[in-house]
């Protein structure tokens, strides 16, 4: 294939793209996603167990399901963490976590809270390595994964050890990279800040929260529209600084609205197979996926 990051070939032909959660964080649920309608996998560890022995039996069962019905060894899998991107000391203080999960194979990280321009460009560096040096000094530094930990991310991906260390880059910094980075900009903290966050080099997608941006103007259940002005003004902000930066803009859609999500700049979409394949015929989407 010429990806192998399924999600990143359908972004880079103008296509939006469609996730859904897995059945199982377990070898068997790897097994039975593998033939997903969706484009790519989340897998929550901001509000579940940070439980890399599951990761890797997931990622397994994915290879053994596969292929994909587009062909590709495994979807793409993207995991959230239970941390967040508080400042830069934070996020310095729990990169671990990001090395370790990439380690296990998947193929981005969706970081929770991302307040400050900072702390994104920690993460940035927390997911590459050291001699992958396209943008460095130019709004952020030095890769920060090591060696050692390259050869279960590799065997998932069906590739050499050797051949990981080039592909594992993020991209579209690195138009050659497999590995998508996207931001959480989900309180008023972040808002203010989204701008900036967004310009760090590395970032390919990002959501404003509406739950967590609810509870943050002090609505406790206002994840669904129609959301009160401050919430609409939230929102049009972070699309804003997506479509300024080209940077795709998750939302979730539904089979009602998914064609004027699109209209609007939508290029991650969250919600069911129905409102995908509604999707997807808008915008000429052929099958296999």
């Amino acid at each position: 294939m010429p990806r192998i990051n399924r999600a990143i070939e359908l972004l880079e032909q103008g296509q939006p793209i469609y996730y859904t959660g897995p059945s199982h964080l377990s070898y068997e649920g790897g097994v039975a996603s593998a033939q997903t309608w969706a484009d790519y996998i989340i897998i929550d560890m901001e509000h579940g167990m940070y439980n890399l022995p599951a990761v890797e039996a997931f990622m397994k069962g994915l290879t053994d399901g596969g292929p994909t019905r587009s062909g590709h060894r495994t979807p793409t899998v993207i995991a959230t963490l239970p941390m967040d991107g508080t400042d830069e000391t934070v996020m310095l203080s729990n990169a671990w976590m990001v090395k370790q999960v990439l380690a296990q194979g998947v193929h981005g990280i969706l970081l929770c809270h991302a307040r400050t321009p900072e702390a994104v460009r920690v993460f940035v560096e927390s997911a590459r390595f050291p001699f992958h040096t396209i943008g460095v000094g130019d709004g952020i530094g030095e890769g920060q994964r090591g060696g050692g930990g390259q050869g279960i991310a590799a065997a998932s991906w069906g590739i050499s050890s050797d051949e990981y260390l080039q592909k594992a880059d993020v991209w579209p910094l690195n138009p050659e990279g497999e590995i998508m980075l996207g931001l959480k900009i989900e309180d008023r903290y972040g808002l203010v800040n989204a701008e900036a966050s967004l310009q760090i080099p590395g970032i390919a997608f990002a959501e404003w929260g509406p739950g967590d941006m609810g509870m943050s103007f002090g609505y406790p259940n206002q994840h669904d529209p129609p959301y009160p002005p401050e919430m609409d003004a939230a929102r049009a902000a972070v699309l804003k600084a997506c479509l300024t930066n080209n940077v795709a803009f998750l939302n979730s859609v539904s089979s009602d609205d998914v064609i004027d999500m699109i209209a609007e700049g939508v290029r991650v979409g969250g919600g069911s197979q129905e409102a995908a394949d509604i999707g997807r015929r808008h915008t000429g989407r052929t099958t296999p996926w």
